[in-house]
């Protein structure tokens, strides 16, 4: 899988912060179960790599990734941990080098013309727009699409269920991130069945393919 078909699979990658692993398996089952195969697990806590282990090795059906990916130390420890892709919320030349020798899908972050192009420079022309709408959100993309109308982008921060639609209908957005599908009372309740819901509610934000 190339990172254009990763971000095909469903309208929303959920960003996915784990504090406790007891929530890791069952919030991964109520996602795939609602629809959402494609999970990022961020590294914004002390236990996301064993998450991402747990859920590659319990939940097949999940397309487990790593998020806030920073160094190449980080991208090489999710690899082994059995991260199936990866993202950053930018691009370092350590990085790039990671990547480019790890056979998984890798989305670096960019926010502005000249970063994208860069990346795509690298290799990389599936990127995420961070943080999207503090940097121009629906506007910048359209500017983009102009001179960069090879770019697909995965749009994340400050993407929501209110303005995800209006994202997903831009010609150079694939799909995009963003943490309403796992909110922390849900996961903390361990309400699964409403963690489905939103995933469901996620699936009908059909793009125009």
């Amino acid at each position: 899988m190339n990172a254009l078909e990763l971000l095909r699979q469903s309208p929303v990658m959920p960003v996915i912060v784990i504090k406790n692993l007891d929530t890791a398996v069952g919030l991964a089952r109520a996602l795939v179960a609602g629809g959402v195969r494609s999970l990022e697990i961020t590294l914004r806590s002390n236990v996301a790599l064993e998450a991402i282990q747990l859920i590659s090795d319990a939940v097949p059906d999940a397309l487990v990734g790593v998020g806030t990916i920073r160094d190449a130390k980080q991208f090489d420890a999710a690899v082994r941990a059995g991260a199936k892709f990866a993202v950053s919320p930018g691009l370092t030349p350590g990085i790039a080098r990671a990547a480019q020798e790890a056979d998984i899908p890798f989305l670096p972050g960019v926010a502005t013309a000249s970063e994208s192009m860069i990346a795509s420079d690298c290799g990389f022309t599936v990127q995420k727009l961070f943080p999207a709408q503090a940097v121009g959100g629906v506007a910048l993309l359209k500017a983009l699409y102009g001179p960069l109308p090879d770019i697909r982008f995965c749009p994340t921060g400050g993407v929501n269920a209110q303005n995800a639609r209006d994202y997903l209908e831009l010609p150079n957005v694939e799909c995009v991130g963003g943490s309403w599908l796992t909110p922390e009372s849900a996961v903390t309740k361990q309400d699964w069945s409403a963690i489905t819901k939103l995933a469901r509610e996620a699936c009908l934000l059909i793009q125009r393919r």
